[in-house]
Protein backbone atom coordinates (compact mmCIF):
# COMPACT_ATOMS: atom_id res chain seq x y z
CA UNK A 1 0.00 0.00 0.00
CA UNK A 2 1.29 3.46 -0.86
CA UNK A 3 0.67 5.48 2.29
CA UNK A 4 1.13 8.79 0.47
CA UNK A 5 -1.43 8.17 -2.26
CA UNK A 6 -3.94 6.55 0.08
CA UNK A 7 -3.82 9.30 2.68
CA UNK A 8 -3.37 12.51 0.69
CA UNK A 9 -7.05 12.51 -0.17
CA UNK A 10 -7.90 12.59 3.55
CA UNK A 11 -5.89 15.78 4.07
CA UNK A 12 -6.22 17.66 0.76
CA UNK A 13 -5.01 20.97 2.23
CA UNK A 14 -1.64 19.44 3.05
CA UNK A 15 1.07 19.74 0.40
CA UNK A 16 3.47 16.90 -0.34
CA UNK A 17 7.04 18.25 -0.21
CA UNK A 18 10.01 16.36 -1.64
CA UNK A 19 8.12 13.09 -1.21
CA UNK A 20 9.15 13.01 2.47
CA UNK A 21 7.04 15.68 4.17
CA UNK A 22 3.52 16.98 4.24
CA UNK A 23 3.13 20.69 4.95
CA UNK A 24 0.23 22.98 5.74
CA UNK A 25 0.06 26.71 6.37
CA UNK A 26 -2.68 28.00 8.64
CA UNK A 27 -3.85 31.61 8.92
CA UNK A 28 -5.46 32.60 12.18
CA UNK A 29 -7.21 35.74 13.42
CA UNK A 30 -4.42 36.96 15.68
CA UNK A 31 -1.03 36.13 17.13
CA UNK A 32 -2.74 34.98 20.33
CA UNK A 33 -5.00 32.63 18.35
CA UNK A 34 -1.94 31.26 16.53
CA UNK A 35 -0.25 30.48 19.85
CA UNK A 36 -3.41 28.85 21.21
CA UNK A 37 -3.65 26.73 18.06
CA UNK A 38 0.00 25.67 18.37
CA UNK A 39 -0.60 24.76 22.01
CA UNK A 40 -3.46 22.54 20.85
CA UNK A 41 -1.19 20.95 18.25
CA UNK A 42 1.40 20.38 20.97
CA UNK A 43 -1.18 18.59 23.12
CA UNK A 44 -2.23 16.32 20.23
CA UNK A 45 1.41 15.67 19.39
CA UNK A 46 2.30 14.71 22.94
CA UNK A 47 -0.67 12.33 23.12
CA UNK A 48 0.54 10.59 19.95
CA UNK A 49 4.26 10.98 20.70
CA UNK A 50 4.62 12.34 17.17
CA UNK A 51 5.82 15.92 16.78
CA UNK A 52 5.63 18.31 13.83
CA UNK A 53 8.10 20.96 12.80
CA UNK A 54 6.41 24.27 13.69
CA UNK A 55 7.01 27.80 12.43
CA UNK A 56 5.03 30.78 13.73
CA UNK A 57 5.01 34.10 11.90
CA UNK A 58 2.62 36.50 13.60
CA UNK A 59 -0.80 34.97 12.85
CA UNK A 60 0.44 32.34 10.41
CA UNK A 61 1.48 28.84 11.46
CA UNK A 62 3.31 26.37 9.21
CA UNK A 63 3.41 22.71 10.18
CA UNK A 64 5.52 20.02 8.53
CA UNK A 65 5.14 16.33 9.29
CA UNK A 66 7.32 13.31 8.58
CA UNK A 67 8.31 10.22 10.52
CA UNK A 68 12.00 10.79 11.21
CA UNK A 69 12.62 7.27 12.52
CA UNK A 70 11.28 5.77 9.29
CA UNK A 71 12.86 8.49 7.11
CA UNK A 72 9.58 8.79 5.21
CA UNK A 73 5.90 9.59 5.54
CA UNK A 74 3.85 7.06 7.47
CA UNK A 75 0.29 6.74 8.67
CA UNK A 76 1.38 8.53 11.87
CA UNK A 77 1.83 11.72 9.85
CA UNK A 78 -1.53 11.49 8.16
CA UNK A 79 -3.35 10.54 11.37
CA UNK A 80 -1.91 13.58 13.13
CA UNK A 81 -2.67 15.82 10.13
CA UNK A 82 -6.32 14.73 10.25
CA UNK A 83 -6.53 15.54 13.95
CA UNK A 84 -4.87 18.91 13.38
CA UNK A 85 -7.47 19.68 10.68
CA UNK A 86 -10.24 18.98 13.19
CA UNK A 87 -8.53 21.21 15.76
CA UNK A 88 -8.17 24.04 13.23
CA UNK A 89 -11.93 24.07 12.64
CA UNK A 90 -12.25 25.51 16.17
CA UNK A 91 -10.14 28.51 15.11
CA UNK A 92 -11.39 29.14 11.57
Amino acid sequence: MNVVNENNRNVPNWELVDGHWIKREFSLKSFEAAIEFVNGVAKLSEEKNHHPHIAIDHKHVTLRLTTLSAKKLTSLDYDLAEEIEQLFKQYA
